[in-house]
């Protein structure tokens, strides 16, 4: 397995998703529907393949290079940002809570079914 059939296999997944949404009409965008197809598949794997692996370790070394772009647009359009200011703030403030909120349920539902697991194997 090389780096190759890694980063194939990312791009299968996210065409998969564009195709998808594409022919559903989905208000979702493509990208994060491979990202479920590829986590569906490695969840029904078991583990992850070394060129996946190796492929999804030189992305995240580099990962700051992507937000270069962000900033970009955040300075072209800062009139605007400057405008909507506090629309734009109470919708990362409550996103943000959200995702906390979402977050801290997921983990005490899976350290409660991780709890009733060792009870069950111990007894």
């Amino acid at each position: 397995m090389n780096a190759l059939s890694g980063i194939s296999l990312i791009l299968l997944c996210q065409l998969a998703g564009e195709t998808f949404v594409q022919l559903i009409d989905l208000p979702v965008p493509g990208p994060v529907v491979g990202m479920l197809i590829l986590l569906s598949g490695l969840l029904w794997r078991g583990s992850v393949p070394d060129s996946l692996r190796l492929v999804s370790d030189t992305l995240l070394r580099y990962l700051a290079l992507l937000f270069v772009p962000a900033g970009v647009g955040l300075m072209v359009h800062f009139e605007l940002i400057g405008r909507d200011w506090l629309a734009i703030s109470m919708a990362l403030l409550i996103s943000t809570e959200l995702a906390i909120a979402v977050t801290l349920l997921l983990f005490n539902l899976l350290l409660e079914r991780d709890k009733r697991r060792s009870d069950s194997h111990d007894g």
